[in-house]
Formats: C-alpha cells, sequence, structure tokens
C-alpha cells in the first residue's frame, strides 16, 4: 500500500487544501492528513476544531485518514510507513521553504519522498491567513473555505476580533 501524508497547520482548512488532498487521493492508496504545529504561527483554532473541519470536508473521500502529531514529520512519516509527504505550491516563494523542508526530511528519513503538486489557477491565491484577515474585516470568505465550516470559520474569526 502507497501511503501518503499530506502535511500542514490548516488553521482553517481552504479550499486549496481541500484540492490538494483529493489530487493526493487519487495518486496515492492512502492519505494521512496530519495536523501539525506551525511554530511560526500562533493558531486561531484548536487541534481538535481543526482535525473536525478536515474530517468533515473530506468525508467524501474514501482512502482519506485524519490525524496529528507534535514531532518531526520526517519520524511520523517512518512511523506511519508512508513513501511520500504530499505538499502544494502557489507560488515561487512557497518552493523555496517547501524545497528547503523536503531536503531536510529526506535526510532524516533517506526513504521518504516529496511530491509537490501545483495548486489550481482559482485557488493560487488563497491562505488560511488571508481567510482570517478577510473575515475578519467582514469580507466574504464563501470562495474560500468549504461551504460545509463556512459558518463556523466566521463566526469564530469574528469572535476573536471583537475580542
Amino acid at each position: 500500500m502507497r501511503i501518503a501524508v499530506c502535511p500542514g497547520s490548516f488553521d482553517p482548512v481552504t479550499l486549496g487544501h481541500v484540492d490538494i488532498i483529493r489530487r493526493a487521493a487519487e495518486l496515492f492508496d492512502k492519505v494521512i492528513v496530519v495536523v501539525m504545529p506551525n511554530f511560526s504561527k500562533s493558531p486561531l483554532f484548536s487541534r481538535e476544531e481543526r482535525m473536525d473541519m478536515i474530517r468533515r470536508v473530506t468525508a467524501d473521500i474514501p482512502n482519506v485518514e485524519i490525524d496529528t502529531f507534535d514531532g518531526l514529520l520526517a519520524d511520523y512519516t517512518r512511523e506511519k510507513n508512508a513513501v511520500a509527504v504530499v505538499k502544494g505550491l502557489r507560488a515561487m516563494s512557497d518552493f523555496e521553504y517547501e524545497f528547503q523542508m523536503a531536503l531536510t526530511n529526506r535526510h532524516l528519513n533517506s526513504d521518504l519522498e516529496t511530491v509537490f503538486l501545483t495548486t489550481k489557477a482559482e485557488h493560487m491565491y488563497i491562505s488560511s491567513s488571508l481567510v482570517k484577515q478577510v473575515a475578519a474585516l467582514d469580507g466574504d470568505v464563501s470562495s474560500l473555505i468549504p461551504a460545509a465550516i463556512l459558518p463556523e470559520v466566521v463566526k469564530k474569526i469574528r469572535e476573536e476580533v471583537a475580542r
């Protein structure tokens, strides 16, 4: 079985994330979407909320599993017998960072490949940070995140701004 891991902070999960997950699920027998910490960011949504949102928006993809991990991605992939990490790329700036991460993961786990999937053109500008910023300023984010999670995401972001 060819297992891939799709890591991220997913705070919140966007249409771009879902697109990459769906496409990875077509390429691999099993895709584990793993919610991991991003030490340069402070998450708005709890880990459990993020996992629940991802579960709901990928419920129709039978070979996707949701998990969480606090350690090194290279260790997690080894533990799960994954053959690849799948990362979505929006722009050249993403590639520079992700390429460095891919080389580090390969150094830590020599059996691990990183597969880069380019984001569809209609999702290239979407990021979780952008979603939070637009929603906080009362903008419409319905074209940026899955409809199934839209009300709760907007509500939480706007409650946070009101504090």
